[in-house]
Parts: C-alpha cells; sequence; structure tokens
C-alpha cells in the first residue's frame, strides 16, 4: 500500500487561505479567492482525496461557508473530509448533508465525550477521524489554544478504546512552517494503537513524502499537505500550474 496524499483547502469567509501553524490571527497569507476553484485545480493535479478546514465554523460556529463547501463536494468525485469545530451530534448531521465523507473531531471528543460517541455511532467509526493537535507533546484544544495535560499517545488510546478508528496527528508547531514533519509523533501512535493515522504538519517537500511512504506499514497511511503544495514544492507541479492556466476561467 502507497501513501495517500491529501491537500488541504483551509477557508476563511469564503476565500482559500493558509495560515500559520494554523492560528488564523498570525500572519494570514491568502492564496486565491475561490476554494471551489482550488478544489478543481488539485483533483486536476489527481488528488484522490480532499481535507476542507472551515475558519468560520470552527472559530465562530458559523455556518456561513456551508454552501462553499457543499459547491466542493458536488464540483469534484472524490471523497472530502471536513474538519471545523465540530460541537454537537446535531451540527456533525449538518456537515454530513453537505456531501462530506468523512468528518474530523477535535476538541468535542476531549470536552464531550459521550456526544462525541454518539456521532461515532449515528454515523459508524468509518466516518470519523479524530484530531489529535499537539504542542510540547501535550494535547490541545480549543482551536489549539488551550493546552491539557495528556499526552497524544494516552490520548489516542483513549479514543481507540471509545471505537475511533482513524486519527489525525498534528505536531502545531511544525504546521504550516515547511520546516520537515515530525515523523516520529505519527509513529509513535500508530505504533501504541491499532488505528489508522493521517499525518499532518511540516511537510515541506518530496523527501517528507518519501520517509512517510516509508512508515506505511505501520499504519500512518496517508498525510494532508497544505502550504507546500500552494508554493510548488514539487517539481511536477510547474508542469500541472502551466497547463492548468485559463482551464477554469
Amino acid at each position: 500500500m502507497s501513501l495517500l496524499v491529501i491537500p488541504s483547502i483551509d477557508i476563511k469567509a469564503g476565500k482559500t487561505v493558509r495560515v500559520v501553524q494554523g492560528i488564523p490571527e498570525l500572519d494570514s497569507k491568502e492564496y486565491g479567492n475561490d476554494p471551489v476553484e482550488m478544489a478543481l485545480i488539485l483533483r486536476a493535479e489527481n488528488a484522490k482525496f480532499l481535507h476542507v478546514v472551515d475558519f468560520n465554523c470552527s472559530n465562530e460556529h458559523s455556518h456561513k461557508n456551508f454552501d462553499i463547501v457543499k459547491s466542493i463536494c458536488q464540483a469534484v468525485i472524490i471523497p472530502v473530509e471536513f474538519g471545523g469545530g465540530i460541537s454537537s451530534l446535531e451540527e456533525a448531521k449538518e456537515v454530513m448533508d453537505l456531501g462530506i465523507h468523512r468528518l474530523v473531531v477535535g476538541s468535542l471528543a476531549y470536552l464531550n465525550r459521550k456526544e462525541f460517541e454518539k456521532i461515532i455511532n449515528e454515523f459508524g467509526p468509518q466516518k470519523i477521524s479524530a484530531a489529535i493537535d499537539v504542542i510540547d507533546d501535550k494535547v490541545v484544544i480549543r482551536g489549539r489554544s488551550e493546552m491539557t495535560d495528556i499526552s497524544p499517545l494516552e490520548y489516542a488510546k483513549q479514543l481507540e478504546a471509545i471505537g475511533v478508528k482513524r486519527c489525525i496527528v498534528t505536531d502545531v508547531k511544525r504546521n504550516g512552517m515547511l520546516q520537515g514533519a515530525n515523523i516520529e509523533l505519527s509513529k509513535e501512535i500508530a505504533a501504541g494503537t491499532n488505528m489508522n493515522v493521517t499525518h499532518s504538519g511540516g511537510v515541506e517537500g518530496y523527501k517528507d513524502l518519501k520517509k512517510l511512504n516509508e512508515v506505511v506499514s505501520l499504519g500512518i497511511d496517508s498525510v494532508i499537505i497544505g502550504r507546500a503544495l500552494y508554493e510548488n514544492r514539487f517539481p511536477c507541479q510547474k508542469i500541472w500550474r502551466k497547463a492548468e492556466q485559463g482551464l477554469f476561467s
């Protein structure tokens, strides 16, 4: 089995953005205005899966980007997963009705375990991924703004015990920084549980993908990439992007 590369589309106020370390207030940088067009471009570049983050939903519990998310799901024929501060089963249902293939749940899994279990029971573990965001070997929640006292491995084991089959592991300090992937963190979670692990954060180019591909057998079967894709860090992208000029105008 080879590594699945999952491009990330981060949406804020209807626009595609990339943000340093996942914090919207810190040096936000826009990459184009149309998330649907970006989804089509990534699909044209042979993306097999998309990761969509709604910062307005995450930070304000606003649903103003939901029509855009629905349009992305309708525009591409590949699965789309959604992350954005899901706070209840009802909100999870609303998001899944947009056409989402898989739902990413973060803080709720830590703060309200019973409500999170309701979501798992409603949709099944194959449709849910738990986000494990980490700073200095501690899990962080609430938009990566609040530190907990639990280690990522201990937390991962708790999630596995209630039926979680997949988690997204992010070293927040590496996220969006193009400083190399913290593969050891993802390996620790994969080795200490039977969950499938999606690595996120720090990928700066092909060498990181090669390293991750070498540990697929451990259970790290996919990687989310954002800034490196947007900034053309992969040699083949220059060919793709030149071929795409005017394609979606």
